[in-house]
């Protein structure tokens, strides 16, 4: 049996997100060019250089006493730690892109949105995210399935 590109591609960003060391919410994401060739991975994390023990992973309390004020999400990290344009690729994400994630892949020049999960829906933020991107053209493509990865170890 042969997987479809999606489904290899979406488990590429799940593996990736196996590397979040978020306790609540693991999400990745695999930047692909038109040639079906993966450009850039990335998890949710702090950013290089900030020690994961040092920085709280809490959702709740004052912002500086939660994760919001530090961690960088998966789409800004495969785009930042790309090794070439993502112009014109496309981004699988296991989780729909926040607003500021929107922004970024709207400026980077990314042209179509695969994801899996959408539980932020309806949400302040999924609502100004989808119009932004809708405005830029970006194409959205929520997968009808969840892919499932699956590590054994010997």
């Amino acid at each position: 049996m042969v997987i479809s590109w999606n489904d290899y591609f979406m488990g590429l960003a799940h593996l990736s997100a196996l590397r979040s060391k978020d306790p609540n919410t693991q999400v990745g994401a695999c930047i692909v060019d038109k040639e079906n060739r993966v450009v850039s991975i990335g998890y949710n994390g702090m950013p290089r250089g900030c020690d994961d023990k040092k920085y709280p992973w809490d959702r709740e309390g004052g912002f500086l006493d939660t994760k919001y004020a530090f961690v960088v999400h998966a789409e800004l990290n495969a785009i930042l730690n790309s090794p070439r344009s993502v112009d014109g690729c496309s981004i699988y994400v296991s989780l729909f892109p926040c607003n500021e994630c929107a922004k970024a892949i709207i400026q980077s020049g990314i042209k179509k949105i695969i994801y899996e999960s959408d539980k932020y829906d309806g949400t302040e933020g999924n609502i100004a995210s989808k119009k932004m991107l809708i405005d830029a053209g970006i194409e959205l493509i929520q997968l009808d399935h969840k892919v499932k990865v699956s590590l054994t170890t010997d």
